[in-house]
């Protein structure tokens, strides 16, 4: 048995490892037989060792044998060899490997352990299936985080502060209250009045809702109503006594009024110049020269514009006043808001008619407090070449205004020169043929302390006008005409269906024709069908105010002439008109397209109607007792069911408004295309 053992443990001695710790009662044994050794007597040792060697040399050989033969075998199936080797054993004992036996014992022991572990944890472990999942997850970036990427963080540092984010507010839910709406028709004796609430009940409230842009555009609306029919009811009173009842003074009309002139500061004043609103048609601007006697001291050296509305004729809304003599003056394209005059001095002035009264000056006169209003700006404090250095005779709106499809009259473009009516450009003409072009700008706040760079803008003014462009009218005349000096230019107008286009009327008989920009256009000049051996002024200017590109032109020596934008010569020309007399204005009816109004510097006035007849005025009028200094024609062309008149300024300073007769302010039937087919004969 012990040769045995030795031949196993040195068969296995190179698949296994050392196992002393496990196998110490094996080495106990060993000991106790080494002990009997040394007890044994020499000779059984000897025979011991006979036999050790004996089973050592049989052992190799078999160890050899077993080599050769089985090597692959062993190599592929190395356990069923090692069971093989158990079971093929000597035949002189039973092969029992302890060593196997051990270490299945252990394996078994490992493996029953990894079981009973992985049963307690399965109990322990529920897994489960996930539907939704975020594969990204990736928040936008804040401001804060995108201005440090950007930024970089390199040499920066970041700062934090307690933002109170951790004071939460609480608030709690309550029932609403209960109120009721009590009406009667008597006002209450207490605080209540008539259509109140009753809050006899203290727990009650009343939420008060008051929209105050709708309620002040309300009280504009309605007391200007309550205003005109306050001035109705005191002319009817007046005309029922006999007060200041007048009859018509013109043929042509059948009804007059008058406007309240008979103020003091007005008083002895002569009226320069008259001139409506294209806009809000009721708006008048009349501009009253110095006073013939100093009247009210403050005012003596002062001109005056009054801006009035002929259905409150008792006083004008607005005054206002300027130091240099008023040339020519014009409304805004848009709401009457802004007035603009044009001086001798030179100069171009705005007034913003919003501003608050508290920037201008106020005075007593007849027991009434007044406020005049000085300009808001002046183009004297623009120091440029680019500056008037003559008389402005004349300034005008640039406006988008245009002809509709039907030709019922000339409608604006409100929507594009904006509500406030400040998006446009305005033209000034001086006689030297100098046109400038200006931009009105509305100033977004407004400086009481006044500005160091406007020179011109008034303290707290928010309206200036800031230079454009320049536009030298000689240079569309041709040199033959240039060798005795330029002409001087009276009077521009612009084309009501295309303001690119302008015409300016001349001391040497012609109008101009230009263009603001683009190429220059044919025909450049206007001439009278003959030309006169005396020097004639074009003093006046007026286009037709439905659809057709048709204007008139007043002369120094009478002669009216009806041009044509297409052509040079006139359509018609009438030399002795006014009997040689220098026409002064010259006015195309609002509300007929085949009549207008023509007035000389003899105070007479003339009715045009090519309907009736093409050679001479159908009714002349004539004021001696009183002169007419200028006209003005009332009315609206997309209303010709409306009041429409003529504004006449006399010598004395009254205005008159002369209400025409029907038959001479309604349109007949196709009068436009009866006009047209007459002009047809002519031509």
């Amino acid at each position: 048995m012990d040769s045995q053992s030795t031949i196993e443990s040195s068969n296995y001695e190179d698949d296994f490892e050392d196992y002393e710790d496990d196998f110490e009662d094996d080495e106990c044994e060993d000991e106790e037989v080494e002990q009997e050794k040394e007890e044994m007597p020499a000779r059984q040792r000897a025979e011991i060792e006979e036999i050790k060697k004996a089973i050592s040399a049989e052992n190799e050989q078999i160890r050899a044998t077993q080599t050769r033969s089985n090597r692959k075998t062993y190599e592929e199936e190395p356990k069923r060899d090692f069971e093989i080797s158990q079971t093929s054993g000597p035949s002189r004992g039973t092969f029992i490997d302890f060593v196997a036996a051990k270490q299945r014992e252990i394996s078994s022991k490992v493996a029953s352990k990894q079981k009973k572990r992985s049963v307690e944890l399965l109990r322990l472990i529920d897994l489960d299936f996930s539907v939704t999942f975020s594969m990204l997850d990736l928040p936008p970036l804040n401001e804060y985080d995108v201005y440090i990427k950007n930024f970089g963080r390199t040499n920066t540092k970041q700062a934090f502060v307690q933002c109170n984010e951790d004071n939460v507010d609480r608030e709690s839910q309550t029932d609403e209250l209960d109120t009721v709406e009590k009406w009667t028709q008597h006002p209450g004796e207490g605080s209540l009045v008539c259509g109140g609430v009753n809050v006899s009940d203290a727990s009650s409230s009343v939420a008060t809702n008051v929209d105050s842009r709708r309620l002040t555009n309300f009280l504009k609306s309605a007391c200007q109503v309550i205003a005109v029919l306050l001035e109705e009811d005191q002319a009817e009173y007046q005309a029922s006594q006999n007060i200041q009842s007048k009859t018509a003074s013109l043929s042509v009309s059948d009804g007059c009024s008058q406007l309240n002139t008979n103020l003091p500061f007005l008083h002895g004043r002569k009226v320069l110049c008259l001139r409506f609103s294209q806009v809000q048609r009721q708006t008048l601007l009349s501009v009253h020269s110095l006073p013939k006697e100093p009247g009210v001291a403050q005012l003596a050296s002062n001109y005056i514009i009054c801006v009035w509305n002929i259905w409150e004729p008792s006083a004008p809304q607005k005054v206002l006043v300027c130091e240099s003599e008023v040339q020519c003056c014009c409304f805004g394209p848009g709401n009457a808001i802004s007035v603009f005059a044009g001086t001798v001095d030179g100069s171009v002035i705005a007034w913003d008619l919003r501003e608050h009264s508290i920037i201008h000056y106020s005075l007593q006169i007849g027991g009434q407090e007044w406020i005049l209003r000085n300009p808001t700006f002046s183009t004297d404090g623009v120091l440029a070449a680019v500056n008037h250095s003559c008389a402005v005779k004349a300034v005008d709106p640039v406006s988008s205004a245009y002809f509709d499809n039907h030709g019922a009259g000339l409608s604006l473009l409100a929507s594009q020169e904006g509500s406030s009516g400040l998006s446009f450009q305005l033209a000034s003409l001086d006689e030297s043929g100098l046109l400038n072009l200006w931009v009105v700008v509305e100033l977004q706040k407004a400086d009481l302390a006044g500005s160091l760079t406007d020179l011109g803008l008034i303290p707290g003014g928010k309206i200036k006008l800031i230079h454009s462009s320049s536009i030298n009218v000689n240079s569309f005349f041709p040199r033959n005409l240039m060798q005795l000096g330029p002409p001087q230019t009276l009077s521009i107008r612009f084309l009501p269906s295309d303001p690119n286009h302008f015409f300016i009327g001349t001391d040497i008989g012609l109008v101009s024709h230009g263009t603001r920009h683009g190429l220059q256009t044919a025909p450049k000049l206007y001439k009278p069908q003959m030309n006169s051996v005396r020097p004639v002024q074009v003093t006046c200017i007026d286009f037709c105010h439905f659809g057709k590109t048709m204007f008139l032109v007043g002369c120094s020596d009478g002669t009216i002439r009806l041009h044509s934008v297409a052509t040079d010569h006139p359509i018609l020309q009438w030399n002795e008109s006014t009997q040689g007399r220098p026409i002064q204005t010259v006015l195309w009816a609002l509300t007929r397209p085949g009549m207008f109004f023509v007035l000389d510097e003899s105070s007479h006035i003339y009715v045009w109607d090519l309907l009736q007849n093409d050679s001479k005025p159908v009714a002349e009028e004539s004021l001696q007792l009183d002169r007419i200094t200028t006209i003005a024609i009332l009315g609206d062309p997309e209303k010709p069911s409306a009041s429409s008149g003529l504004m006449l300024a006399k010598q004395s300073g009254a205005i008159e408004i002369q209400y025409l007769k029907k038959q001479w302010s309604e349109p007949h039937l196709n009068e436009l295309e009866t006009l047209h087919y007459i002009l047809q004969k002519t031509i």
